[in-house]
């Protein structure tokens, strides 16, 4: 009886050891899941904290970094340079759109005087635009007259340099840009990764993650510009958000250089646009301003060795100063200017964006001091025949105009086109300066964002040239001979959420003005 007991006695231990087993098991599995979790979540956090660290890293790079050689470049000054300012006017006459347009015309006989070299920066260089709308072949017709004259002067070298925007971001060629390689000219695609970030926020993103994947040609996507042109890649829509870009418009040859906020776009072809002329030693000034975007790029700059102002024909006497200025330079020479004007003084802007704090509040102080400061700005409410909702130029308008009554706005009356003017004008009756070219006053387009290139220009103010812009202006501002521009009522009160959006878009980068 004894040994029954003991056997089942064992027998139930064991039976009780034997079913543990796969209890302990399980409590064993479980406890390594346990385990395991921390360590996931710490290998993950610590994934995390190394793309944070290099997003922040990326960002304040962009933000910091330093710009290449001769990029904000500024000239010397140019005694006695001769100048000229050109006009691209689009206005309504007897309820009819009429255009009086010189500066193409200009440029190509820039085209045919030249003898030793062309050179051609240009920021929208293409025909893409809504199929239902319809406008002049300007691209086209610019491509041909430059093809034109390599194939009548094969030793002449010609380069064109442009943005990246009209490739779509390297999605595919445009016709236009291929017949000009075909024909011999050296096409400079202009790299701006090494120019400082203007949308930050993204930018750091984008240098982080999505600018190693590389740009394939062709795509799926419709382009933005006309839906029915050659589809264009994800990375290439990617790549438009960091919102910079070479902004420049420049054309000039051996004995002159031209400077103007006009672009050979087809849907840009009906813009009112202003252009200034100099020919003399300042031509020497833009050849290396041009060589150094081509460095930047990484394209050949030998054909820039041989290129030089050619001194045989002996301009006469101007009496006009000249000074080549590009990015972030020509915000100094427009906040020197404004920060001049005194009591009487007359500052005149024709432009299509304003929204520099810098400028609006350099602006604010020289009406302190009793300037009279007076703007013809486009009010921003079409784009290629996308409605816009006037930002930024309506916020500031209506900041400015509230602000005292020696500062006054004008819309440019435009119908369907743009006010796509950029020129600053100043004087004191004795003395003017004016400041044109590619550059709107924004933070983008000032502050070594964006490539730009203007020319700065001072002359007597009874000089023929200053006496030409003084009268544009006054003819633009009391409608002389025909409607140019409206009161400011016209599109004076602006919603209160239309001056925050303008003020973090202009402080964050996130837009494109």
């Amino acid at each position: 009886m004894a040994g029954q007991t003991q056997v089942s006695l064992s027998f139930r231990l064991f039976a009780i050891g034997k079913d543990s087993i796969p209890e302990r098991m399980c409590e064993m599995k479980v406890n390594h899941r346990l385990e395991r979790k921390p360590l996931k979540r710490y290998q993950a956090a610590k994934l995390i904290s190394v793309l944070l660290v290099a997003y922040a890293v990326a960002m304040f790079y962009g933000l910091f970094k330093p710009l290449p050689a001769n990029i904000s470049y500024e000239g010397r000054w140019h005694e006695d340079t001769e100048a000229e300012i050109l006009f691209d006017i689009t206005h309504e006459k007897d309820e009819d759109r009429q255009e009086e347009h010189e500066i193409f015309t200009h440029i190509e006989q820039m085209i045919s005087e030249a003898d030793d070299f062309i050179v051609v920066d240009m920021f929208l260089f293409n025909d893409e635009y809504d199929p239902d709308m319809s406008f002049p072949d300007l691209a086209s017709w610019f491509s041909d007259r430059l093809i034109e004259k390599q194939e009548a002067n094969p030793d002449l070298t010609i380069v064109v340099t442009t943005d990246r925007i009209n490739s779509f971001y390297g999605s595919r060629t445009p016709d236009h840009i291929q017949r000009l390689e075909e024909a011999g000219i050296q096409v400079v695609w202009t790299d701006v990764v090494p120019l400082r970030d203007s949308n930050v926020i993204y930018s750091g993103l984008w240098r982080t993650v999505f600018q190693w994947f590389g740009t394939p040609k062709g795509g799926w996507l419709p382009s933005p510009f006309d839906p029915e042109a050659e589809p264009v890649t994800v990375r290439s829509y990617l790549d438009v958000l960091n919102f910079k870009a070479n902004h420049r418009k420049v054309v000039l040859n051996e004995r002159e250089a031209l400077v103007t906020s006009a672009n050979p776009h087809d849907a840009s072809a009906h813009h009112s646009n202003a252009a200034l002329s100099v020919k003399g030693e300042i031509v020497n000034d833009f050849i290396e301003s041009e060589r150094a975007v081509a460095e930047m790029s990484g394209a050949d700059t030998t054909p820039f060795d041989n290129m030089q102002y050619n001194a045989e024909e002996n301009h006469s006497s101007d009496g006009v100063d000249a000074k080549l200025i590009t990015e972030g330079e020509v915000k100094n020479e427009l906040l020197t200017s404004i920060e001049e004007a005194g009591s009487g003084d007359d500052i005149w802007i024709g432009m299509f964006y304003i929204s520099d704090r810098d400028v609006i509040q350099a602006l604010k102080d020289a009406a302190d001091r009793g300037a009279n400061a007076r703007l013809i700005l486009d009010a921003n409410e079409e784009s290629f025949g996308h409605e816009r909702i006037g930002v930024p130029n309506r916020p500031v308008a209506e900041e400015l105009q509230r602000y005292a009554e020696n500062i006054d706005v004008r819309w440019y009356n435009t119908g369907g086109e743009q006010y796509h003017t950029k020129m600053f004008y100043m004087t004191d009756g004795d003395t003017a300066v004016v400041n044109g070219g590619s550059t709107n006053f924004t933070r983008r387009n000032l502050d070594d964002l964006n490539l730009e290139s203007n020319v700065i220009l001072k002359a007597p103010g009874d000089h023929a040239l200053m006496q030409d812009i003084d009268d544009y202006f006054h003819m633009l501002w009391t409608n002389d001979g025909s409607h140019y521009t409206d009161d400011f009522s016209e599109h004076g009160e602006v919603a209160i959420w239309k001056h925050w959006l303008y003020r973090l878009q202009e402080s964050t980068g996130l837009s494109s003005f």
